[in-house]
């Protein structure tokens, strides 16, 4: 895929390197000694065959936190999330990784930065579930440097952690979809960035195995210092694990923050067209959306007020 070079400020674009607070500053790093990087979108407009899906969006992606994004089908989320991986060539704007313009770093590069899981990957028939993973170490090596014994014991342990190391003999083709995304994740982890990206990391998982991967994300940020910005469709759960939410509408962002300030009634509705109730999660206190429907009745005013008020 080639990338044309969107117009920026020169100092902005002129050295393809990483220069932000991660490349400069020893203290941009979490207490483990990962790098914090910083990124960002500025005016960014993106889409498909010349017609446009975001416009004119900014972004700062919150360092060190997790941030999910939500909307409605066809809101921009994926396609905002392909924009930030250099994935999609902007229309417009641009995207910069430490203060530079993506399309300026080497892939190889980046890839040792950043990661992304998409909606649908894609591997080479007969691929081997050890093999896919082990893919994940390749942005670390070099021309001249193979697979190490720390390569192994990273690549190993993104197979524990993610459930699949009694897989790792086996065709990825002959797994179930559950089983094929853990084994997807689990070549996120083994790729070791400081950034990660994640289109809809849950799907086609149950419920348990759902809060098994938000748990092990969780985790990865809270020990790593990891960068995770992810797309996820259930409400509830984005708002259990989310520091910060992006909720969408028609390509562009119409809430930011914290869950309890960005998934209220109001956004809600505007977002999905969903009359809702929104209450305390009585397992974490993050907003819980309960819908309506036009076979339930409504709930009075008095109790809207009170979940409103349990929130606060």
């Amino acid at each position: 895929m080639t990338h044309p070079e969107p117009h920026t400020p020169d100092e902005q674009t002129a050295v393809p390197a990483l220069s932000g607070p991660a490349a400069t500053d020893p203290a941009a790093t979490d207490p483990a000694g990962h790098a914090h990087h910083e990124l960002r979108a500025v005016g960014l407009g993106l889409g498909y065959d010349g017609v446009p899906i975001v416009t004119d969006l900014d972004l700062l992606v919150a360092v060190g936190r997790i941030t999910v994004i939500v909307g409605a089908n066809a809101s921009g989320k994926s396609t905002l999330l392909r924009g930030l991986a250099r994935l999609l060539t902007p229309q417009s704007g641009v995207v910069l990784l430490d203060g530079t313009d993506i399309a300026k770093i080497p892939g190889k590069r980046i890839a040792t930065v950043l990661g992304l899981l998409p909606q649908q990957p894609l591997a080479p028939e007969g691929i081997t579930v050890g093999e896919l993973v082990g893919r994940g170490r390749h942005p670390h090596q070099g021309w001249f440097r193979g697979t190490t014994a720390a390569d192994d014991a990273i690549v190993a342990d993104a197979l524990v952690r993610t459930g699949t190391l009694d897989l790792a003999g086996r065709r990825l083709e002959e797994l179930s979809g559950g089983q094929r995304q853990r084994v997807w994740i689990a070549m996120a982890l083994a790729q070791d960035t400081d950034i990660l990206l994640l289109d809809e990391p849950t799907s086609f998982l149950d419920v348990a195995h759902q809060i098994e991967v938000l748990d092990l994300l969780l985790e990865l940020n809270r020990t790593r210092g990891t960068t995770i910005v992810m797309v996820l469709h259930d409400l509830n759960l984005a708002a259990r694990y989310a520091d910060e939410m992006l909720v969408m509408r028609s390509g562009g962002i119409i809430a930011a923050g914290p869950p309890a300030d960005t998934l209220t009634v109001d956004v809600v509705r505007s977002a999905f067209g969903l009359d809702a109730l929104v209450i305390p999660d009585p397992v974490c206190g993050s907003p819980l959306v309960v819908p309506i429907g036009r076979f339930h009745p409504a709930p009075t005013p008095a109790s809207a007020i009170l979940g409103k008020a349990n929130l606060s």
